[in-house]
């Protein structure tokens, strides 16, 4: 069932996103050029890519490849027949004054993404998703007050991502986000690297009062980062409220978000698509994608996260959220699964993926499939949980040990931490009984139906043996004592 939307300052917030995937192909989409970043200026440039005359596109087919992929994965059509347009723009890193992309026939058409915020689902729906080429980059440091141009990057395979405005809160355009960047990398069709421009986020913002028709959007460009989208779009909403507040229109714009001032800043109006002037490109060809085609890429596809996800709670018995973060990555998955096929309980494993793992490497920013406790010392010291050898308690001190490297070895540290719980029932009967004659109170007041009592005195017997006693089993003794 859908959500109230929060309201901010008594407006309604709606957000879409356009998201540039850099597709993961070794060679450019028109072109044999390498795609590798990080190359000297101008050095991975060739004639197709300059525009120079007499020079002919020729479609990337490892770029449609990818397309297909993404398609299938987020329940879209892939369109049997899609048409690539010129959209026409003069700008100094584009070669020919147009950059070839698709209009009005998009090779993926429609589409859905779903994920959670906290424990709430959401799903967005997706318009389109087509294939382009990217620009080259404009520099403007250090050349002594001039801009150099590099065109390393003009025609590197994009797959646009388009969403319905279905948004209502910064967080929520963040998950999406997430989401989708766990998406394409799960599929292999990017390498989702943000600092190197591989996934790159446009975000329309407006702002309604409840009830009223959309309002005029501004798009936030080229925002590389989770948490420069979340700072950009809580900037641009109350900056867009304050200026209706004060009776003035919004207008049109894209603008940049500058993450030194926390602002958005209008950088140019904003183009209407017939601004570009877009028509079929005359030297390409229609993209005609056969059956056969879609039904190949189909079947070399991974198993898909809301399939995995699936599986884990018909399977596995675990909670549909729980089931969510542990297919939110590749490499969560597989340390899930690791951590299960060596014998671990899969809710417990889940707990502590959500719990003491993620805490640690959100701090330090590293990844599961380097984390210093992998899936099979994970395992472990899950067992010694789940036999009763150690307390819960004692299992964070562990896994303290075994994160911070103090030692890889679980009984080891147990041994030397003394953290082995006394389950031997003579011993625990023999200070219960020492316990219940010095709290006659408590053990008065239990008797009178004064349930708070019960664990005041089960305290008071973990205290007698330095937390050392099976917690299970010494509430079933003290029980039995108790009548």
């Amino acid at each position: 069932m859908p959500q109230t939307p929060k309201l901010i300052r008594g407006y309604e917030v709606v957000i879409g996103l356009e998201n540039h995937v850099q597709l993961s192909t070794q060679s450019k989409i028109f072109s044999g050029s390498s795609t590798a970043f990080g190359a000297a200026p101008n050095t991975q440039a060739s004639p197709v890519d300059l525009a120079l005359p007499g020079t002919l596109p020729v479609l990337n087919r490892a770029a449609v490849e990818r397309a297909i992929r993404f398609g299938l994965a987020v329940g879209a059509k892939v369109a049997p027949l899609s048409i690539f347009a010129r959209k026409n723009y003069f700008y100094p890193d584009l070669p020919k004054g147009y950059q070839i992309s698709q209009f009005e026939i998009p090779v993926v058409q429609g589409g859905k993404v779903e994920f959670f915020v906290g424990d709430q689902k959401h799903v967005v729906n997706l318009t389109r998703a087509h294939l382009e080429e990217d620009a080259g980059k404009s520099l403007h440091e250090d050349y002594h007050g001039q801009s150099g141009i590099d065109l390393n990057r003009a025609g590197t395979p994009l797959l646009e991502i388009v969403s319905e405005p279905d948004m209502r809160s910064a967080q929520e355009a963040a998950e999406y986000a997430k989401t989708l960047h766990a998406l394409v990398m799960w599929l292999g069709i990017c390498d989702g690297n943000m600092q190197e421009g591989s996934f790159r986020c446009d975000v329309n913002v407006s702002v309604r009062k409840p009830g009223e028709p959309f309002g005029t959007r501004r798009e936030i460009k080229n925002l590389n980062s989770f948490k420069f989208l979340l700072q950009a779009v809580d900037y641009e909403v109350n900056w867009q409220i304050d200026e209706i507040e004060d009776g003035r229109a919004i207008r049109q714009a894209t603008v940049l978000f500058n993450p030194d001032t926390g602002e958005t800043r209008a950088m140019r109006s904003k183009e209407d698509s017939a601004d570009y002037r877009y028509f079929p490109d005359p030297d390409l060809p229609p993209l005609v994608i056969a059956p056969e085609w879609v039904e190949r890429v189909k079947a070399e596809m991974p198993e898909l996260p809301s399939v995995m996800a699936a599986r884990f709670v018909e399977v596995d018995g675990l909670p549909e959220y729980d089931a969510t973060m542990m297919t939110q990555s590749l490499a969560t998955a597989r340390y899930y699964e690791a951590a299960k096929a060596a014998g671990a309980v899969p809710k417990l494993v889940a707990n502590w993926v959500m719990g003491e793992i993620s805490k640690r490497l959100n701090a330090s920013g590293g990844e599961i499939d380097t984390a210093p406790v992998g899936p099979a010392l994970l395992a472990t010291l899950i067992g010694r949980i789940a036999d009763g050898t150690i307390s819960n308690n004692a299992a964070k001190q562990v896994f303290e040990a075994l994160w911070s490297g103090e030692s890889a070895d679980v009984d080891a540290v147990i041994d030397a931490k003394g953290l082995k719980q006394v389950s031997d029932t003579g011993a625990i009967e023999a200070i219960l009984d020492e316990v219940l004659a010095a709290n006659q109170k408590s053990v008065d007041e239990y008797r009178s139906g004064k349930d708070k009592a019960f664990n005041a005195l089960v305290g008071q017997a973990m205290k007698a043996t330095k937390g050392k006693a099976n917690p299970s089993l010494v509430n079933e003794l003290l029980k039995k004592k108790l009548g």
